[in-house]
């Protein structure tokens, strides 16, 4: 039989040969499809934003927690009555060379490292670590009235309920760089003894709190300075100046015998110097404790400073030092030459 219909057609097919049907998208169906996509991108975009957002406030307030943060304060709202200050003539540092060579440092390079500071019971700012450089901002304040030194960076600490670390953390900077003497390491001791909410028994234990990261011998000299200001109380007027070797000596002297100790008091009460100081404790330790009087000499003053306008003038023998904001560099030669000559022919 044919296989072809009496119309002369083939058999139809049953499988189709035609192509699939592709859907094309018009223009709308296109912008729609980009608008779609671009919000999940951006949908995406901002969940992965909002964790990196609260990982970071998370940091942020650990930083903050842990003293870790630096902020700019007002001068005038750091308070320093909350603990005493690890040096005994807290004046004479204020006026020494070293806090004029602090201050020329900051006027010219800004306050490179910060003070830190804690939060009392009231919540205001308590001065832990950087006396000399708030000293410095505050006297170039005072000097300048130039806003750039009205404000100080600072490092806002915890603070920490046992107050025996609050010394340990503002001696510690101190002690490294060797910046403080036996006998201010000794006052420090006795005064946070004396402090009730300090837990320190006594001297001795606040020696061995606040001076830990010492060298064990160090720490016995330092308990050498609290015998000798325990013992020789405001009659030592300048503790500063007694050196390590000299107080040991004296210490020694007076465990051993502590009969010629009111002869020692009275003589170092008459004393108008360090050097009469020096004299009368070497006197003392070489055996000459009976008479121990400071021996007046004729000598003149090692050093004393005056102010004119706002120099400061320095005179030691050999040297005359000015600290002045003014560049003596930009002044000609010539016209310093003709000043110090007529400075030397005033003083003729």
């Amino acid at each position: 039989m044919s296989s072809k219909s009496k119309f002369g057609f083939g058999n139809l097919e049953t499988k189709s040969t035609a192509r699939p049907r592709v859907s094309s998208l018009g223009p709308m169906g296109a912008a729609v499809r980009e608008a779609a996509d671009s919000l999940q991108e951006s949908t995406d975009n901002k969940v992965t934003q909002r964790r990196q957002n609260a990982e970071d406030a998370k940091q942020y307030r650990d930083a903050l927690k842990d003293g870790r943060v630096l902020v700019t304060l007002g001068l005038d709202l750091i308070q320093t009555d909350a603990l005493p200050r690890d040096r005994l003539d807290l004046e004479a540092v204020a006026k020494s060379d070293e806090m004029e060579e602090l201050m020329a440092s900051i006027a010219s390079r800004g306050q490179r490292e910060p003070i830190e500071v804690f939060r009392d019971d009231a919540g205001a700012y308590q001065l832990k670590k950087g006396w000399r450089r708030l000293t410095a901002l505050r006297q170039l304040f005072g000097k300048t009235g130039d806003d750039a030194f009205a404000s100080v960076v600072v490092r806002v600490a915890v603070a920490d309920e046992d107050r025996a670390a609050l010394y340990v953390d503002m001696v510690e900077e101190n002690v490294i760089r060797e910046d403080l003497t036996f006998a201010e390491m000794a006052q420090l001791a006795l005064t946070a003894a004396m402090d009730d909410l300090s837990g320190l028994e006594d001297a001795d234990a606040a020696v061995a709190r606040l001076y830990a990261s010492l060298h064990k011998m160090k720490r016995s000299y330092v308990r050498s300075f609290v015998f000798l200001l325990e013992q020789l109380g405001d009659c030592l007027q300048w503790p500063r100046a007694v050196s390590r070797n000299l107080g040991v000596d004296v210490v020694r002297v007076l465990r051993a015998d502590g009969s010629g100790l009111a002869v020692l008091k009275a003589a170092l009460e008459s004393c108008e110097n360090t050097d009469e100081q020096l004299s009368v404790l070497t006197g003392f330790v070489a055996g000459g404790a009976g008479d121990a009087r400071p021996k007046k000499t004729a000598t003149p003053k090692q050093k004393f400073e005056f102010h004119i306008g706002a120099a400061k003038i320095t005179a030691r023998n050999g040297e005359l030092r000015i600290v002045a904001q003014r560049d003596y560099t930009a002044v000609p030669r010539d016209v310093l030459e003709r000043a110090v000559k007529a400075f030397e022919d005033a003083l003729k």
